[in-house]
């Protein structure tokens, strides 16, 4: 294949790994949204706790979504680890989202029902672009491409040198 038949076919699997991605991210915005509005129209909770609270729901949801249907064909073995870190980048992001609520909330005042809304929203979008970098390069590695596995099994190793054997001279 040539580098640009290459480079074409690794941008068709990045496009399509980012569309899955967003479809999951939706889904996880929607759960989101939805679990912080319900926490700030039903309950007492203070509006930056119950955003941190609809994010910790949504980051449950969208593990099972990335997990099985984003990153499905991805390494499976270490689930440990992968969970470990998909918290851990999870959360850096949960700071990344409730950091721009927070400052609009106490640093600024803005806190009616749709100023929430929109600096949650703002606060998804700037951790969603730190999520799909450490999800996809830390989190849910890709495993070796078989192609490259398969054309390197199939190159023989070289040969040992001949050894130059001379024969004994025979008397005539």
């Amino acid at each position: 294949m040539s580098e640009r038949g290459a480079l074409r076919a690794r941008l068709d699997l990045l496009a399509r790994e980012a569309a899955k991605f967003g479809v999951v991210g939706a889904v996880g915005l929607v759960v989101n949204i939805a679990v912080s509005n319900l926490l700030w129209r039903y309950t007492d909770i203070p509006t930056v706790r119950a955003g941190l609270l609809a994010t910790f729901v949504a980051i449950l949801c969208n593990y099972v979504g990335f997990r099985y249907w984003t990153y499905r064909d991805r390494d499976k073995s270490g689930r440990t680890r992968e969970l470990t870190l998909f918290l851990l980048f999870s959360a850096v992001g949960a700071v990344i989202e409730t950091g721009v609520l927070y400052t609009a909330t106490y640093g600024f005042g803005w806190n009616s029902p749709v100023q929430s809304n929109v600096f949650k929203i703002i606060g998804i979008g700037v951790a969603t672009l730190f999520r799909f970098w450490s999800y996809r390069s830390w989190v849910f590695r890709a495993l070796p491409d078989k192609g490259a596995v398969l054309s390197e099994a199939a190159v023989p190793a070289p040969a040992a040198p001949a050894a130059r054997v001379e024969a004994d001279a025979v008397p005539q």
